[in-house]
């Protein structure tokens, strides 16, 4: 059976690519209890990074020089407003897919990493924010560019997403028990839920702070770095 012409190589290894980011990252969180054990936890989070963020790297670099590839479902560039709506979901989406960055030094390693119950800022809208900032990632991109391998690509990521929405409550659980219970009985997956039923609050004093700014200001940078980003990927070709 003849594939269409327009189905491309490149669609398939976009999701290897995924699928090996995948079991990279979500295996290497599911093995931190007993890794942490044996090397210690400042050591096992370089050596967690040391893998996931080249692999990371390859992803983000194989879309920006293939996204145009495969069919063109739609084509609403030129459509007014669109890009703003683009713009604006996309900068709202680091709001929520970056939270857990905010303790640099223990993203760095400088001091013990630790895995924390969070219930405060960003989680009251949201118990997974990253899931919640990758489907509108998606959503802003697939809009924008209109692609089968763009399509593709977002569905990988939500799926992958997805999966982590219930594979981190079951660590979370495994590692809190009770207390990680009380925390999903006043907190929602879906956005503002438990909010609009009562079960949670928005305070939002806790989103003034150093940490929000500091993704704000990226977002602004990353903005005004976009066309040169564009330019530095597309002459990496793998």
């Amino acid at each position: 059976m003849m594939l269409p012409t327009w189905l491309t190589p490149s669609h398939f290894l976009m999701l290897g690519l995924q699928i090996l980011f995948a079991i990279a990252h979500s295996g290497g969180a599911a093995l931190r209890p007993w890794a942490e054990k044996y090397i210690g936890a400042r050591l096992y989070r370089i050596i967690f990074a040391l893998i996931s963020l080249p692999l990371a790297a390859i992803l983000i670099i194989y879309f920006f020089n293939h996204r145009y590839d495969g069919l063109q479902l739609w084509q609403v560039q030129g459509l007014v407003g669109v890009q703003t709506v683009v713009w604006v979901l996309s900068a709202i989406s680091f709001l929520f897919l970056y939270p857990a960055t905010f303790n640099l030094l223990e993203v760095a390693a400088i001091q013990k990493p630790q895995v924390h119950l969070y219930e405060t800022g960003i989680i009251r809208i949201t118990r997974h924010p990253q899931m919640v900032g990758q489907v509108m990632w998606c959503i802003a991109h697939t809009l924008w560019l209109g692609t089968t391998f763009t399509f593709v690509t977002s569905l990988g990521l939500i799926l992958h997403h997805l999966f982590g929405v219930w594979h981190g409550d079951r660590r979370l659980l495994a590692r809190y028990g009770e207390a990680f219970e009380a925390v999903k009985q006043r907190t929602s997956i879906i956005p503002l839920l438990a909010v609009i039923d009562g079960r949670q609050s928005l305070k939002w004093q806790e989103f003034i702070s150093p940490a929000y700014l500091g993704i704000t200001a990226f977002v602004l940078l990353l903005w005004w770095l976009h066309p040169l980003l564009m330019e530095s990927t597309s002459k990496i070709q793998f």
